[in-house]
């Protein structure tokens, strides 16, 4: 795109008749380079060349040393550009304003001789006469006033405002033109002289204007006028370059190219750095016809150099002038070579830096394919150096992680082996008798419960006729082990398992009669359970409490509460070791707490316990719990026993599965977000 927007560039300066196909070409060509150009190439630049951070630096480091340099150096250079062109409009504008003032200089001394020669009676004298009395100063003293009389200037006399003599100053008369006439606003001028820059037409004088009011009350103007041409446009010039005057007011709405007046020659440049000033400006004019002031474009082209030597001239010569000349050049190479300088120790700095990055991002790919023994190599003693060390350490510390996350899940797996097993220690369903409904629920704080709670069915005896095992009560434990995670979840197996074999005791008898008998009962249909055994809670407390305090550590105990009910009379026996007291809820809303018993089992040996007994009624709920039901806090205290029964006597004519989901629903809404401090397991039993 850019080679054909430079080459319908110059196809155009061919100026042929192709030109305005070549023009609109060239205008779609650069649309559409700015538009896709320049987002494709930056992300071009983007993607390739400054992906490397030494190179991002390189550029950085660019950008934050020459950025102040050029954009001071283009500062200095707009500045000093507009300040060589003011200077040399300033020029152009004094010295024709120096020829005015000359030139209306003249212009007075010849009016007041022609006054003085008159014999200062200007109202006896005629027109005529004073014409013939005019002096004549065409000589001069100075260089300036001999190159002013090499112009054409024409004078001539005014008697209100009509022409009465003539006087031509100029060697070559037929070459001469003046302003046409004397204008009305010049007729009567208020302080009776005028000097400056006029346009009259398309045409440019200089002219002065003296007046004078006579005894007859008419007034007598000399007016002396010489045409800007281009012998006065080449003394304006002389040592400048050249100017350029256009003869036409900035205020006209003609947009072509006015005529112009022009002197001088464009200059030659001395050196590279001699570039060429070019500067448009504005010339005060006075319109001729109307009087009023307005102005006109000027275009002065120029050199440095020679600007430089009118501003200095003569003082640029001479040992001491050289020797500034020089020592400014010295400064700007010393001035190059600290820049230099400091680009190349920021790219050393850079290497340093972009060093470390590549090491670390090498060894960030090291351990993306898994190698974690990689190290980086650090040799000093800086930040970054640091920084690697700080990345070996991190390597070091990934093995290890790596290492305990490994154990981590084997412990994990093996506590989700144990979570299942004691699953399975819990009853799979809520074991109902005739008359009395059953249901249980534990939920742990962790991934294993320290709590625990089973139903015992206890069935009669049966025989081989097909007479089947009828259901003759229920025992019902509940207990929670001291301490949380997996050594109360043993704790836990160890007392299940120990209240479980009492269970199974009468079986083993029946079982240990002969062997044929051994082998071929049914144990779902055949064989009476020990529930004489558990008919006496407070016995069987004993023999766990001793079980438990010779086969665990002196800290290790456990709360407990035991029933049986008896299907048949709806008798409950029960006893309970330190357990919170389970709550019966009667009918009529009255509330029985099952606390006789005595201390928690295994603490201490040869503990006794009570145990006592009650006569379930029809619609009675038995609501046993552990502490994580009722503990449980919030900026309005415990939940406590009163919300637990207050639930379920809201719900008490609901299933039991019911009655318990609405307590954990409470509970979870007592404890919020904060986590669940404790195991929480509920037994409901109640009387149908």
């Amino acid at each position: 795109m850019a080679v054909q927007f430079f080459l319908l560039g110059l196809f155009r300066l061919g100026n042929s008749e192709w030109n305005g196909l070549f023009a609109v070409l060239q205008v779609l060509t650069a649309i559409t380079f700015f538009g896709v150009g320049i987002p494709l190439a930056l992300r071009f630049i983007r993607a390739r060349l400054l992906w490397s951070l030494r190179r991002r630096l390189v550029l950085t480091y660019l950008l934050f040393g020459l950025t102040p340099v050029v954009l001071g150096v283009t500062l200095v250079g707009v500045f000093a550009y507009f300040a060589a062109g003011q200077f040399a409009i300033h020029l152009v504008d004094t010295r024709l304003l120096g020829v005015h003032d000359r030139l209306a200089g003249q212009n007075g001394n010849r009016f007041g001789r022609m006054l003085q020669a008159a014999g200062l009676q200007p109202g006896g004298v005629k027109g005529q006469d004073l014409v013939a009395s005019l002096p004549d100063d065409n000589t001069g003293s100075s260089l300036d006033e001999v190159r002013t009389t090499l112009l054409h200037r024409q004078s001539r006399l005014f008697l209100d405002g009509v022409p009465v003599g003539f006087s031509q100053n100029s060697a070559d008369a037929s070459s001469v033109r003046t302003p046409l006439g004397l204008p009305p606003w010049a007729a009567t001028l208020p302080d009776g002289r005028f000097a400056g820059l006029v346009l009259d037409g398309n045409d440019l004088y200089l002219v002065a204007i003296n007046q004078e009011k006579m005894a007859d009350n008419r007034i007598l103007s000399l007016l002396t006028s010489v045409e800007v041409d281009e012998r006065l446009m080449d003394l304006v010039a002389e040592g400048l370059g050249r100017a350029e005057l256009f003869e036409e007011l900035t205020s006209s709405k003609n947009r072509k190219r006015p005529p112009s007046v022009s002197g001088g020659t464009s200059p030659s440049p001395v050196n590279i750095a001699d570039l060429q000033v070019r500067f448009l400006s504005t010339m005060a004019v006075t319109n001729w016809d109307t009087g009023e002031l307005d102005s006109i474009p000027m275009w002065v082209d120029s050199r440095p150099s020679l600007l430089y030597r009118q501003l200095f001239g003569g003082s640029l010569s001479g040992a001491i002038t050289s020797a500034y000349r020089i020592a400014l050049g010295v400064l700007i190479v010393v001035f190059g070579l600290l820049e230099m300088l400091a680009l190349y120790l920021a790219v050393r700095l850079g290497r340093t830096i972009t060093g470390s990055v590549a090491n670390l991002y090498e060894a960030t790919q090291a351990i993306d394919r898994g190698d974690f023994s990689h190290r980086i190599t650090v040799k000093g003693v800086d930040q970054l150096s640091e920084l690697g060390r700080s990345f070996n350490a991190m390597t070091g510390s990934l093995q290890r992680l790596l290492v305990e996350q490994k154990e981590k899940e084997r412990l994990q797996n093996e506590l989700s082996i144990a979570q299942e097993v004691q699953a399975n220690l819990f009853p799979h369903a809520d074991c109902d008798l005739a008359n009395l409904q059953l249901h249980g629920v534990c939920r742990p704080a962790r991934s294993v419960s320290g709590d625990y709670y089973d139903f015992i069915l206890f069935h009669s005896e049966a025989n081989l006729t097909g007479k089947l095992r009828t259901e003759t009560g229920v025992g019902i434990a509940l207990g929670d082990i001291s301490g949380k995670g997996i050594s109360a979840a043993l704790l836990m197996a160890t007392l299940h398992s120990a209240v479980r074999a009492y269970r199974f005791a009468s079986e083993e008898v029946l079982y240990a009669k002969d062997a044929v008998s051994g082998l071929t009962v049914s144990r779902e249909e055949v064989g009476e359970d020990a529930g004489e055994l558990f008919q006496s809670p407070g016995r069987i407390m004993s023999l766990l409490n001793r079980h438990l305090y010779r086969s665990t550590q002196p800290e290790k105990y456990a709360t407990l509460f035991l029933a049986h009910y008896d299907a048949k009379s709806s008798w409950m026996t029960y006893s309970n070791a330190g357990q919170l007291p389970p709550l019966v809820l009667s009918r009529d809303g009255s509330i029985r707490r099952l606390d006789k018993g005595g201390t928690v089992v295994g603490l201490m040996d040869g503990m006794s316990y009570e145990e006592d007994g009650f006569q379930m009624q029809t619609g009675d709920i038995m609501v046993a719990y552990s502490d994580g039901v009722t503990e449980p806090e919030n900026d309005f205290g415990d939940f406590g026993e009163d919300r637990l029964m207050e639930v379920v006597a809201r719900y008490r004519d609901e299933p039991l599965h019911v009655i318990s989901a609405q307590v954990m629903l409470a509970l979870d809404a007592w404890i919020g977000a904060d986590e669940q401090p404790d195991d929480i397991t509920l037994v409901l039993a109640r009387q149908v």
